[in-house]
């Protein structure tokens, strides 16, 4: 009898943290998945033409990063990897390095008049998406 009470316990315990988890696992979720991450200043290097950005600089343009609508994301065929990362426009993107542990990230920010491209390097994923943020359009060193 206690161990049909006990299993039972154990079960439906089970059953609720399915049907309603906790607000921890929701958020550790929800980040790992996350398509467009805010970005911490320490983790970060930016550059425009070769030539890092100035700290304040720096500043300014990763809080506009963070602070941009994301729009929509473009699906990437393979093999279209490179249409992405080097596409054929008169934009100089600038370049940010996301270095945290052992994570190296790079972020290829390509302003336009009316949005802005991401294409987000990781290894051999690469992942391509578009914000809003007219700060970011009209960004000037």
């Amino acid at each position: 009898m206690t161990t049909g009470l006990i299993i039972t316990i154990v079960i439906g315990s089970i059953i609720k943290l399915l049907m309603s988890p906790p607000s921890i696992a929701v958020a550790w979720v929800v980040n790992k998945f996350e398509l467009h991450k805010e970005l911490d200043l320490k983790e970060v290097t930016v550059t425009f033409n070769g030539n890092n950005l100035e700290e304040g600089e720096k500043i300014r343009f990763i809080e506009f990063f963070n602070k941009a609508i994301f729009l929509k994301k473009y699906y990437i065929f393979p093999g279209n990897e490179k249409l992405f990362l080097r596409p054929e426009t008169n934009v100089t993107p600038f370049i940010i390095n996301l270095k945290s542990g052992k994570k190296v990230v790079d972020f290829l920010i390509f302003p336009y008049d009316d949005h802005v491209d991401v294409v987000k390097k990781r290894k051999e994923k690469v992942i391509s998406y578009s914000l809003s943020s007219e700060n970011l359009q009209k960004f000037t060193i």
